[in-house]
């Protein structure tokens, strides 16, 4: 896109509930230095500080609301899905209600337009979220990558770590987020690559230095 809203994010890696999961914290794979005799294909990208450990919505009473709001919260769910934390400017209204800040999954030295997907709203709200979604649309979403519609997803949200998480856990953070109030936030359409983003995006990515 030509406005320069790049950023890079950088993958984490944590032991325990997951082996693998992206973790909103960026870091520019490098600066506005020359690489070599060819121009700095990074150039214009900006480095941001996402946020992290925010603050979640309590939920519903309940052992497995709780522990449901104990992973969501262990997996860094709200640093996507709220919006403007991707960039270190979260919204406390619309915690887990999706982001209008776009994720990036195509070469941004490759591609001047890449592909960019948006996570979507958590909350159960009727028209933009996961009101019309049951328990088990969300475990086996968590499970397989599988939308409710059939359609799989992008490893962008690292489904292939949450296939790790057993039956109750999974069901656990269902629950929770089934039990949050509504909001409605409608997030933007996927974009597909070669299509510019109306939208501000982050680039998800490990780059090789040369």
């Amino acid at each position: 896109m030509d406005r320069k809203f790049w950023v890079i994010m950088g993958i984490a890696f944590t032991a325990g509930l997951v082996s693998a999961f992206i973790v909103p914290s960026f870091a520019a794979a490098a600066d506005e230095r020359s690489t070599g005799s060819k121009a700095n294909p990074l150039k214009g990208m900006t480095s941001v500080e996402a946020s992290k450990g925010l603050d979640l919505p309590k939920g519903a009473n309940g052992d497995d609301v709780a522990k449901g709001r104990y992973l969501v919260n262990l997996l860094g769910c709200a640093s996507c899905h709220t919006d403007g934390a991707l960039i270190g400017k979260p919204d406390p209204s619309k915690t887990l209600a999706g982001s209008t800040i776009g994720i990036a999954y195509s070469n941004p030295m490759v591609n001047n337009y890449p592909g960019a997907v948006y996570p979507p709203n958590l909350t159960p709200d009727k028209e933009t979220g996961l009101g019309d979604w049951t328990l088990d649309d969300i475990v086996t979403l968590l499970r397989s990558g599988k939308t409710r519609h059939g359609r799989q997803t992008m490893a962008i949200m690292p489904w292939t770590s949450y296939a790790q998480l057993n039956n109750e856990d999974a069901r656990a953070i269902g629950s929770y987020l089934l039990s949050l109030e509504p909001v409605k936030n409608k997030v933007p359409q996927q974009v597909k690559p070669g299509t510019p983003a109306n939208t501000p995006l982050v680039h998800v990515g490990l780059y090789r230095s040369r």
